[in-house]
């Protein structure tokens, strides 16, 4: 059984005078006013009840945060399904039964926590309040808590995880959404994000202690309780040493005239890049100033995601030009992702994350094979991605003959896959997912955008002494191993039912339980449906990758060559596609191959999402 604990006050008038007639919602409301001490918050809900609003009040009310593939995240405010003070205590009392119950020696190891700069005044909500609620919980149950006095990048939270032998972990972020969410990012032992059962069972123990405990709230127990640690210093020190082990070319790197422009994205990324700058040997890159510094508001760009591209990358392409830097680096505000652009003959050419994957798949595979012992053997080594991002590290490995394995999207999915490797005696060296998630080595097993700037920056340098480009270099990597021409992009859809009938269409195609044979004038050979664990290219009909019947997700392989996937995403309303043309290396015609992913991809948007009948919003360009 969970304790009973000390809720708010709750004003019995505004209850009995407004009830709502639905006994499960003035049920909710009552838990809520009663439980919530943070005064916006709780007024929020008042104000919705005195206004009559019942709609926005079950929307609010009636439904639960899930894990996804981040975590949970969510927009921050008063509500159930939001990020806020009450959901984060119930939330850390359910991790807290879970660890309870998985661990023997929880009071022992203890747990981390860290967080971003996010923050919404109107609900008096910000990432360090909510890592100080967080790590009230547990200090209250006398658990060891390694609280970072400041915020820190994501990747130190599973860094950190390892390095301190605790049992699991938390950071507060929400990444690269909007500036109105934010989120809760759950770190097993292993140091890799939690993924089943783990995830459910934490539900499940939520459910069961949703009234906060006596202490649940006092976040004062961050400064005064003597089981509280702030690892901040030794995870720094440890981290920066770490990354010199993919380090290979620090002397060049002291010596290059190359410059570099930074940019943070007004989150936390900007001292962890000095650092990681200087502990590889390189001069500072440039920061630029109007981004440097957190800012919740995120006030320079129109959304704080630098997978989007030129348009907001502005400021930093400018600065670059300006300081004749020809590469800059782009940092998510928790800097756990990394977009690159590098200038050309006065333009610039930003790389996708599929791009960047192929070039670092080369760097990291080619750094080995100069420094590895004589008795290594390739057959030991190995590079992962996640099943919708190109398959150009599939090419270089066929052909240099190390291995590569798939997984489902998420890199809580890539990071246990990499630690049982690990555990086994194999060699990791890389690992990526399209949306500018790398993970170089494995130190860290999540993605990682400080490691990642660094090593793009010795990658720059080092080749710019072999006269040749980023750019130059990714022509001469597909060259090589075969031209991967992707695309990536995506709709918005705000309406579940909407994104549902969609993926059920596709199911049904051509009758009960029939998928699509064609899409417009192309031939499907395989379909693989991840939601229902169907797989047509299987002798059993039966995915080999594990079922995920949370999300939807439907990849198509045609005869032309290209592969194609639909999927939702994990943390925002959206509905992706990704296809991609795989050719040989004898087949070096870039355009033609541009132009054949091109034509499909329009067929695909047009017979399969039908935009306009369904009312999807294009990704702005």
């Amino acid at each position: 059984m969970c304790e009973r604990g000390t809720g708010g006050d709750v004003n019995s008038n505004v209850l009995i005078s407004h009830s709502t007639g639905d006994a499960q919602l003035d049920k909710a409301v009552w838990q809520w006013l009663s439980w919530d001490k943070n005064q916006k918050t709780k007024e929020q809900i008042e104000n919705l009840l005195q206004n009559g609003k019942h709609k926005e009040l079950r929307d609010r009310l009636c439904c639960r945060l899930t894990f996804g593939t981040a975590g949970l995240r969510s927009a921050m405010g008063a509500g159930f399904c939001y990020i806020n003070d009450l959901t984060v205590i119930q939330s850390t009392q359910g991790i807290y039964k879970y660890l309870e119950r998985c661990f023997s020696d929880f009071k022992q190891r203890g747990f981390v926590v860290g967080y971003d700069t996010r923050g919404q005044v109107t609900s008096n909500c910000s990432s360090k309040k909510l890592a100080k609620l967080t790590a009230a919980v547990l200090l209250a149950k006398d658990v060891p808590v390694y609280f970072f006095s400041t915020y820190v990048p994501t990747p130190f939270v599973p860094y950190a995880v390892q390095q301190l032998k605790a049992v699991a972990g938390v950071m507060i972020t929400a990444s690269h959404n909007r500036k109105e969410d934010n989120g809760y990012k759950v770190y097993w032992e292993n140091g890799a994000q939690i993924k089943s059962p783990h995830d459910k069972e934490i539900i499940k123990c939520i459910e069961e202690c949703v009234e906060p405990w006596n202490g649940s709230w006092n976040e004062n127990l961050v400064d005064t309780s003597p089981l509280r640690q702030d690892p901040l210093k030794k995870i720094c020190d440890s981290y920066m040493e770490d990354l010199k082990k993919i380090c290979y070319h620090r002397e060049l790197n002291m010596q290059t005239n190359l410059k570099f422009v930074h940019t943070s994205f007004h989150g936390v990324g900007h001292d962890y890049v000095q650092w990681a700058f200087k502990a590889f040997g390189f001069q500072p890159p440039i920061p630029v100033p109007e981004q440097k510094d957190p800012d919740p508001d995120f006030s320079t760009v129109k959304c704080p995601n630098p997978e989007e591209g030129e348009s907001v990358l502005e400021l930093s392409l400018r600065l670059a030009e300006r300081e004749n830097a020809k590469v800059v680096v782009a940092t998510d505000p928790d800097a756990d992702r990394l977009a690159v652009a590098e200038q050309q003959n006065g333009c610039w050419k930003v790389f996708t994350g599929n791009e960047l994957a192929a070039l670092f798949g080369w760097w990291m595979f080619s750094r080995w094979k100069e420094n590895c012992s004589k008795d290594a053997d390739v057959k030991n080594v190995y590079m992962l991605a996640t099943t919708v991002s190109s398959k150009i590290l599939r090419a270089i490995a066929l052909k240099e003959g190390f291995n590569f394995e798939e997984t489902l999207p998420g890199f809580k999915w890539i990071g246990s896959r990499v630690k049982d490797l690990l555990d086994n005696g194999k060699e990791v060296l890389f690992a990526f997912e399209e949306s500018i998630g790398f993970m170089c080595g494995t130190s860290v097993l999540d993605k990682d955008g400080v490691s990642a700037a660094v090593v793009i920056a010795e990658m720059a340098a080092y080749l710019e002494t072999k006269n040749l480009s980023l750019a130059q270099k990714l022509t001469e990597v597909y060259e090589t191993y075969g031209y991967h021409i992707s695309k990536t992009s995506y709709f918005l859809c705000y309406d579940p039912p909407t994104i549902k009938r969609i993926f059920e269409r596709l199911r049904n195609f051509d009758g009960p339980q029939s998928y699509p044979k064609f899409c417009g004038d192309y031939n499907i050979l395989h379909v693989r449906d991840i939601t229902t664990g169907y797989d047509s290219s299987q002798p059993d009909k039966k995915s080999v990758l594990p079922v995920s019947k949370s999300s939807q997700m439907i990849t198509f392989t045609f005869q032309n060559g290209c592969v194609a996937t639909l999927r939702t995403s994990g943390t925002e309303p959206k509905i992706k596609y990704y296809a991609e043309m795989c050719a040989l290396p004898e087949q070096s015609d870039r355009a033609v191959l541009e132009e054949e992913r091109q034509k499909l991809v329009e067929a695909l948007i047009e017979n399969f999402l039908e935009p306009d009948k369904n009312g999807l919003i294009w990704r702005s360009a």
